[in-house]
């Protein structure tokens, strides 16, 4: 589900503007390599793919997952906050978060909601799954749920969920740490669309121009002001 629109609301200039008019002042003001990186990365990107996290207590953990998530092309991601506090950590999401879409969720009803309403289908990955990853068709809309370091995910999401799956293991331990499951599973779910589709992307072109937008703004600091002053006139 692509999450971006052609308006765009300015956040330190409380003004409104389009996706033409920073195509048309911001974006020729970038280096050329810049432009060449961000219709390249444009270009591959997934939005029928979520991932999801579900009370995740060390933010060390989300933001692996979503450098994993960014770095192959996925760029949907939601994070249910059901923990009043988090564990924080030095460890950074190397500028992830900026080029991810993410959208914050207090309790699990309410993504549920969400996903059903939107049909996406939900995965959780679970130790009581008999289902292994790799036999999921991940051609449709899904989003990928994991849940936390103790407990996994939680009862609620896990009756909502249209796929259960396990991470073969053949090994002795039981679980992988968070951050490598995500990364595995995510792995996985490249593979198969590439397999299966023949790419991994979805994008329309239209989108694509809509991302352009978006993303030079979040690469120019002084955007906002260089928008003020040409909408101004």
């Amino acid at each position: 589900m692509f999450p971006l629109n052609r308006e765009i609301q300015l956040k330190q200039n409380n003004l409104r503007v389009t996706t033409e008019d920073v195509l048309q002042h911001v974006y020729p003001l970038l280096t050329e390599e810049r432009r060449q990186k961000i219709e390249r990365v444009t270009a591959g990107r997934c939005f029928d793919i979520s991932v999801v996290l579900e009370s995740i207590y060390d933010r060390g953990n989300i933001s692996a997952v979503m450098r994993t998530a960014e770095g192959l092309g996925f760029s949907n991601f939601h994070v249910i906050e059901t923990f009043e506090k988090f564990k924080e950590a030095n460890r950074v999401t190397q500028g992830a978060d900026k080029w991810v879409e993410v959208k914050k969720w207090k309790t699990t009803r309410d993504y549920i909601d969400f996903a059903k309403k939107n049909k996406i289908r939900i995965c959780v990955t679970s130790l009581e799954a008999s289902k292994p990853i790799h036999e999921v068709d991940f051609t449709s809309p899904l989003a990928l749920v994991l849940g936390n370091e103790k407990s996994g995910v939680s009862p609620e999401i896990l009756e909502a969920a249209d796929e259960r799956v396990i991470i073969p293991m053949p090994g002795f331990v039981q679980s992988f740490n968070i951050s490598v499951a995500g990364a595995l599973c995510l792995y996985q779910i490249y593979q198969d669309r590439l397999r299966r589709r023949g790419q991994v992307q979805d994008v329309t072109p239209e989108q694509i121009e809509i991302l352009k937008a978006h993303y030079a703004l979040r690469t120019l600091d002084s955007a906002e002001d260089i928008l003020k002053s040409h909408l101004a006139k």
